[in-house]
């Protein structure tokens, strides 16, 4: 990882440079709106994601259903009578510089829209980049509430819901298995602050005592220090908001005796693996048995998944997968209703093919629709979007999951959110 983060920095200054042209390219006659890419009639795609660094299991999920949402698209007749061009990949890597540098040098590529950053701290990273430079930016898996209000010049969406919305399910699944005095760990970033401002906020109007809301440095190497705060709580139960440093503060709980078999223990999305067991305790995932969390979750929807594994038989996780579909039809939907791939006219109609139409659940069918001259309602994968003014789902669907004794992940249940 430390070599392909060399081999990337290298890259620094010319891939700025390109940027800083691609954006200074824009029309200037609108002072303080974003360039004007113009329309070549073929609508390019990019995308942002980790294929290396702590989020790198998120990463080919999300990338394979770019690709494979691209396919779809093209065998349905493509955007605008002509296929999307493979796709430009950049690596977020979970390092800030490395994310806006891969941002740098896929906006010097020409596309329309990228997909990306999976983790909220690397989209903010380079938001202003890509928003900046006109071009549209649509996050399978930011759910950090920062992005709600911020100034993007209406070209930031995301298809993953607010942490706002999250934060109620994850307080409720605590209250309801007794737990009254809660200890509340999480990342110091957009993330982990949202998530745990969220959850606090809901634990302590369900009557809950928060006796610990404690953020760490996640690129601390030791976390002794977080798990002794915790043991100091006395909580009857512990929220862990963490990327791939939570196995190490699972681990210094499980040895504290404030593991699942003790108190409850609860995580989130960030932490929602089919390896989680394993990797806290590889010879013997038992210990982590009755952990709970909550993650944003997709409707059910098998035969996409089974597509899915057939186009990339190597896929293991599948989560924000259906998220990372939406994004990209949305995208090629709104192209089509706005007959142009010039993101500044295109992004005008992404929020209203969501909802307030006919409603229809693949490329093609919404395609024909719009054909038609009908307004559509997009229905995706992760489920029915009907984006807000800010360009996210006003609802959401949010799983709650569990691990047992052999440390296999399942879905206890799935309840609808509206952050109330």
């Amino acid at each position: 990882m430390r070599a392909s983060i060399w081999r990337s920095a290298i890259f620094l200054s010319a891939s700025a440079l390109s940027a800083l042209l691609v954006v200074s390219c824009g029309n200037g006659d609108d002072e303080g709106a974003a360039p004007t890419r113009g329309s070549d009639g073929v609508l390019k795609l990019g995308y942002v994601l980790p294929e290396t660094g702590q989020l790198a299991f998120l990463g080919p999920p999300q990338i394979q259903s770019v690709k494979f949402g691209v396919e779809t698209i093209n065998d349905a007749g493509g955007v605008l009578g002509k296929p999307i061009p493979a796709v430009l990949s950049g690596d977020e890597a979970g390092v800030e510089a490395v994310a806006a540098q891969s941002a740098d040098r896929v906006l010097a590529g020409d596309v329309d829209a990228i997909i990306g950053a999976a983790a909220s701290g690397m989209s903010l990273s380079f938001i202003d980049r890509v928003t900046g430079a006109g071009v549209v930016q649509c996050s399978a898996s930011n759910t950090a509430p920062t992005f709600t209000d911020y100034d993007d010049g209406g070209f930031y969406f995301r298809t993953a819901p607010s942490d706002i919305l999250q934060g109620p399910v994850l307080a409720k699944v605590v209250r309801e298995d007794g737990h009254d005095r809660v200890a509340l760990v999480a990342r110091a970033d957009d993330y982990g602050r949202g998530l745990l401002d969220a959850t606090r906020k809901a634990l302590e109007d369900e009557g809950a005592t928060v006796a610990l809301a404690e953020t760490y440095d996640p690129k601390a190497t030791n976390f002794d220090q977080t798990v002794q705060k915790v043991r100091n709580a006395n909580p009857d139960a512990a929220v862990v908001i963490a990327f791939e440093e939570g196995t190490q503060i699972l681990q210094g709980l499980i040895e504290a005796d404030l593991g699942p078999q003790q108190i409850g223990v609860y995580g989130a999305d960030g932490l929602r693996s089919e390896e989680l067991a394993s990797l806290v305790a590889k010879d013997d995932p038992a210990r982590l048995a009755g952990m709970k969390g909550t993650a944003p979750a997709s409707v059910p929807n098998e035969e996409y998944f089974a597509a899915l594994k057939k186009f990339a038989p190597d896929l293991k996780e599948l989560q924000f997968a259906p998220q990372a579909f939406d994004c990209v039809t949305t995208i090629a939907l709104a192209a089509e209703k706005a007959e142009s791939d010039d993101p500044g006219e295109f992004v005008k109609e992404i929020n209203g093919i969501t909802k307030d139409g006919e409603k229809c659940n693949s490329f093609a069918d919404c395609k024909r629709l719009l054909a038609a001259g009908k307004d559509i309602d997009y229905d995706g994968l992760s489920g029915p979007l009907d984006y807000t003014d800010a360009g996210e789902p006003g609802k959401a669907t949010i799983e709650v999951y569990t691990y047992d004794e052999s440390g296999k992940l399942s879905t206890v249940r799935t309840e609808e959110s509206t952050g109330q």
